[in-house]
């Protein structure tokens, strides 16, 4: 018995010729606009800064590729006819594309070969960017990390100042993309000699909104966390506090004895480990939070913008 031997292949049709229509070339298409914008041929090749002749000429070959009479030659000068009108504003948006593009693939070469700038709430910016800076590869574009509250990260990507910015607070601008890269989680510090190191029991929310606290300013994203949890909680807002610009300046009132303080546990790490500050429970409180990656919905991130975001997506890790 033999075995049916399989069917020849048939050969792939021939693929229709590809016809591609002709295309109007940019440099008639801004004579055109330019025509429309300074009302003579003459007024617009000096505006290009081209001859009157070749500018006439690229008019010419832009009506005969279109198939339509753009323009009305008389000696007293140059104007739209009525289909040029209609067709004026996809002209100049043919232009702007042109142009935008342009602009993208110079930011390409420029932010891959140079530098981007990074923008990071204070926690991410010293216990986090730095690693991320580390870890990528050789040949990558120098980073310049800008360090604020998660208030002012939000405001320098919105106005352009930076191409990325990574956040601690609850809420995000409507402006910005956001993307959870990672948690965090608040802890209450104190002194070695405050009271409540020597506490066995947790203490509760109301107990901790009433005592003296060492908080950041208004912005930061420690802060917000904090208030949004007592809100929670039904705790009323901290009343006696004393508000500072850093961390590093929180710790050392609080090392002081009197104060308490609600910090992220990455920023306290080595005061815990070396007996300088102390944890304390509170009870029917959550003071976890997610940290951000924010970008602005209305530009193109650059590729090197790109990589660095992929850097810290990969490397950001809950403790």
């Amino acid at each position: 018995m033999t075995s049916a031997l399989p069917e020849p292949a048939l050969p792939e049709p021939a693929p229709a010729e590809l016809v591609v229509p002709h295309r109007a070339p940019l440099g008639a298409l801004q004579v055109f606009v330019a025509v429309a914008h300074h009302g003579s041929l003459s007024a617009a090749a000096r505006a290009l800064g081209i001859a009157q002749p070749s500018a006439s000429a690229a008019l010419r070959r832009l009506e005969r590729s279109t198939g339509v009479t753009l323009v009305l030659r008389a000696p007293s000068g140059t104007a739209l006819t009525e289909q040029g009108r209609r067709l004026l504003p996809h002209a100049a948006a043919v232009l702007r594309a042109s142009e935008a593009f342009e602009a993208a693939a110079s930011a390409e070469r420029t932010q891959h070969a140079g530098r981007i700038v990074v923008a990071a709430s204070m926690t991410i910016a010293e216990h986090l960017a730095p690693g991320w800076i580390a870890a990528r590869g050789p040949g990558q574009a120098s980073v310049e990390l800008l360090v604020a509250n998660s208030r002012d990260v939000a405001r320098a990507v919105i106005d352009g100042d930076a191409e990325l910015g990574f956040v601690e607070g609850p809420d995000v601008d409507e402006a910005l993309a956001s993307r959870v890269v990672g948690t965090d989680e608040l802890v209450v510090v104190v002194a070695p000699v405050h009271p409540w190191a020597r506490r066995r029991r947790p203490i509760s929310a109301a107990e901790l909104a009433a005592a003296p606290l060492a908080l950041r300013e208004i912005g930061s994203g420690t802060r917000s966390t904090l208030e949004r949890a007592l809100t929670a909680a039904g705790a009323p807002a901290p009343r006696d506090t004393d508000q500072l610009g850093s961390t590093v300046a929180v710790k050392s009132l609080v090392r002081a004895g009197r104060h308490a303080a609600v910090l992220s546990g990455h920023t306290v790490r080595d005061e815990i480990a070396h007996g300088q500050l102390v944890t304390v429970e509170v009870d029917g409180i959550d003071l976890r939070r997610v940290l951000r990656m924010v970008w602005s919905r209305g530009r193109q991130a650059p590729t090197a913008v790109e990589e660095f975001a992929r850097v810290a997506l990969t490397g950001l890790t809950a403790d």
